[in-house]
């Protein structure tokens, strides 16, 4: 290899090992959002999520039940439409419904997630629109993701507002 090639070699060795996230996580998730949860309990999923990636513009508000522990209602404002309805309703839509949270298994690959029962618009049937979503927590923040391929950060993904 010649002097010239072997310092492009270094540089372009360097930016390969630093990709997805530039940093040591060992997921893409961990990289771009935090740990995946485990659990989670109604008093941390509570509040308002804005939409980032392909979310933008998505916005969607959990609120705890007082008398139902790790659930509550939800409101969904741009929310992607299933198959089956986007006819009706279009690419999106705005409903409610209520949320539960699933806790993850003993396992290292069994990890929390959050699931959603649409009851408007009242056409909904169950599983065809995202309904269901990964918890992950960094940097103090909670966020919800779509499971996309697991070496890429997330595309479809939500940061919970404030806190």
């Amino acid at each position: 290899m010649s002097r010239a090639r072997l310092p492009a070699a270094a540089v372009v060795l360097a930016l390969l090992t630093c990709l997805p996230g530039c940093s040591s996580a060992s997921t893409a998730v961990e990289g771009c959002m935090g740990k995946q949860a485990v659990g989670a309990t109604s008093a941390e999923l509570a509040g308002t999520y804005r939409g980032e990636g392909d979310a933008e513009g998505v916005t969607l508000v959990l609120k705890a039940s007082e008398s139902k522990p790790g659930s509550g209602t939800v409101t969904v404002h741009d929310w992607p439409t299933g198959d089956w309805y986007r006819s009706e309703l279009g690419e999106s839509f705005d409903g409610s419904g209520t949320w539960s949270v699933v806790q993850g298994g003993t396992s290292a690959t069994e990890f929390a997630h959050l699931s959603l029962s649409f009851t408007a618009p009242k056409r909904f049937l169950d599983g065809d629109t995202l309904d269901s979503l990964s918890i992950a927590e960094g940097d103090g923040r909670i966020h919800l993701y779509a499971e996309d391929a697991p070496d890429v950060c997330p595309a479809f993904r939500l940061r919970l507002q404030g806190g």
